[in-house]
């Protein structure tokens, strides 16, 4: 669509411009402006890119949060309350029913990840 545009407005400096060099010039900076906004925008949305991957503690810490919460749970479930029941002692159960999908979902992502990165297709 811009390509349509741009001849109409290079005839128009033929007649206003005599001088052909800057004629041409301005031509050719009609044609590229588009171009060159784009890139203008491709590289700001590089830099926004570059400072979300920085990332801050919160950004990359919440996911093994999560699992080491959800693996705690198990342990307590599995391990020390089944250990801890034959000298009277009782451990609070952890609910595993909401444990449970937030950990295979985990799981299945990071599994997801692996295999990009395999392929190569993630960074």
């Amino acid at each position: 669509m811009i390509q349509q545009l741009i001849a109409p407005v290079t005839g128009l400096l033929d007649k206003f411009i005599p001088d052909a060099d800057t004629k041409q010039k301005i031509a050719h900076e009609i044609a590229t402006m588009s171009e060159k906004h784009a890139q203008q925008i491709a590289l700001a949305q590089i830099e926004v890119n570059k400072e979300e991957a920085k990332g801050n503690w919160f950004q990359s810490s919440w996911r093994p949060a999560t699992a080491w919460v959800c693996v705690l749970g198990f342990m307590v479930n599995f391990l020390i309350s089944p250990l801890a029941a034959p000298f009277g002692v009782v451990v609070p159960q952890a609910d595993t029913s909401t444990m449970l999908p937030v950990l295979m979902g985990m799981l299945g992502l990071g599994g997801l990840r692996t295999m990009e990165r395999d392929k190569g297709v993630g960074r």
